[in-house]
């Protein structure tokens, strides 16, 4: 057997000790310096009313598949968490005039302040929005996000960005919501979208759309980061 104690000594200390040290290019060095930090700054509080602004992306992708759709309704879009207008400035890349409103002004020009429970008229036919989580999930929110806009004459089209998790809760009555008026298409984001600027973002998110003319199951659809036309069309 052999004796533990009396065991030769690891020869990592002296690998480590004599292991040669990358040299450093000073003017390779000097070059990077000059240029901006281009990582997102590192959020360590969350926002009270669960602010998450929209990497653009996201709303690029989604309005590559649905924009004929949108159009095809006519009129303005309306987004009723505009925030700093992070979603507004791809719509308004798309052509679509948008109505932009929140409970505080994040700095998104045109803003109108009011909260979007204040509304029992909707100012568009057409919802597009990431929506504050805590007011739409099953557990805080019991989707009453949802079950406003929904309630509101006049909307024909509903689309949010949210966690693609967020069908499967069952508790709080969201599952009879969902029952009650049931997703029209569903698009899963194929990448993983950094809300919080943190760089290892913990989710994959989704699209979920509520549309007036629809009929038929749910229509489940993939979208990528750059997305474009050959996203794929949508159903009526």
């Amino acid at each position: 057997m052999t004796d533990r104690s009396k065991a030769a000594p690891s020869a990592t200390s002296l690998f480590l000790a004599t292991k040669p040290k990358p040299v450093r290019d000073a003017r390779q060095a000097q070059a990077f310096a000059d240029l901006p930090d281009l990582r997102a700054p590192r959020r360590t509080e969350r926002d009270t009313l669960d602010y998450d602004p929209t990497p653009p992306e996201a709303s690029r992708a989604f309005l590559a598949a649905e924009a004929p759709r949108i159009r095809q309704i006519g009129g303005a879009v309306w987004e009723p968490a505009a925030g700093g207008g992070h979603m507004v400035s791809p719509l308004i890349e798309y052509g679509f005039s948008v109505v932009a409103s929140d409970i505080v002004d994040r700095g998104c020009p045109d803003v109108i302040l009011r909260g979007f429970y204040d509304y029992d008229e909707a100012p568009s036919p057409i919802i597009i929005t990431n929506p504050p989580y805590c007011e739409i999930n099953a557990r805080d929110g019991h989707g009453r996000w949802l079950r406003h806009a929904i309630s509101l004459p006049g909307v024909r089209y509903v689309a949010f960005l949210l966690n693609w998790d967020w069908p499967a809760a069952r508790k709080n009555g969201l599952d009879e919501l969902l029952a009650a008026h049931p997703i029209s298409r569903a698009y899963l984001c194929r990448w993983k979208s950094d809300f919080r600027g943190g760089g290892a973002p913990p989710q994959r998110n989704g699209w979920f759309v509520w549309d007036a003319d629809h009929t038929g199951e749910t229509v489940m659809r993939f979208l990528d980061r750059n997305g474009d036309e050959r996203q794929g069309g949508f159903d009526l």
